[in-house]
C-alpha cells in the first residue's frame, strides 16, 4: 500500500514497498549510503544477493522506496528480529537513506514513520537501529523523532577470517 504525502502543491512523496523491479535502485541508493558514511569500497552486495534474499519465498529483509515527484528519493531497509527478553519480534532498521538533493522534504520523516507504522501493525514492542557517532545531523534527526540512544552497549562484529576461526572452519594460522 503507497502511502502519499502532499509537500506543496506541486510535488508528492510516496512511500510504498519494494518489489524486484526495484532491486537496481536499492543497489544505487546501499552504494549511495556507503560514500555518505565514507566506505564506498565495502558494498560487495549484488543485485543477485538482493533478489534472493528479499524476494523470494522466506525473505530475509523488506525494503520500502520512496518517491518524490515520481522520482526514487530514498529508501528504508529493514528485517526482524527477536527479543528473548520480551518474547517478541523487534524490527531492526539497517538503513535509512535519502539522496541529498532531496533532504528537506519530510521523506526521511515519512520512512521512519511508515517503518515504525510496520513495527506496531506486526506487533513489535521495539524499533532499533544504529547511527555513527559523526553523523550529527542523523543523530539530531533521530533524537527529534523521540530515539533514545543506548550508549552503554557497545556494538560487536565479527567478520572474515576472524569468523572463519570463530567458526571453526579455520584454525589460527592456517590458510585456506
Amino acid at each position: 500500500m503507497a502511502c502519499v504525502t502532499l509537500y506543496n502543491h506541486d510535488m508528492t512523496t510516496s512511500i510504498r514497498q519494494a518489489t524486484v523491479a526495484d532491486v537496481p535502485q536499492i543497489l544505487a541508493f546501499i552504494r549511495a549510503l556507503a560514500t555518505y558514511e565514507r566506505e564506498p569500497e565495502a558494498v560487495t552486495a549484488t543485485e543477485a544477493d538482493l533478489v534472493r534474499d528479499g524476494f523470494g519465498p522466506n525473505p530475509m529483509f523488506f525494503c520500502l522506496m520512496a518517491e518524490h515527484d515520481g522520482v526514487p528519493a530514498g529508501f528504508a531497509f529493514y528485517f526482524f528480529n527477536y527479543s528473548t527478553w520480551l518474547g517478541r519480534p523487534g524490527l531492526y532498521l539497517e538503513d535509512l537513506f535519502v539522496l541529498p538533493e532531496f533532504r528537506g522534504h519530510g521523506i526521511g520523516k515519512a520512512l521512519l514513520q511508515r517503518v515504525a507504522a510496520i513495527a506496531v501493525e506486526r506487533n513489535c514492542p521495539r524499533l532499533q537501529w544504529e547511527v555513527l557517532d559523526w553523523n550529527t545531523p542523523a543523530i539530531e534527526f533521530y533524537r527529534a523523532m523521540g530515539a533514545d540512544f543506548l550508549d552503554e552497549w557497545r556494538n560487536v562484529r565479527v567478520t572474515g577470517d576472524a569468523l572463519l576461526r570463530l567458526a571453526g572452519v579455520v584454525k589460527s594460522g592456517d590458510e585456506s
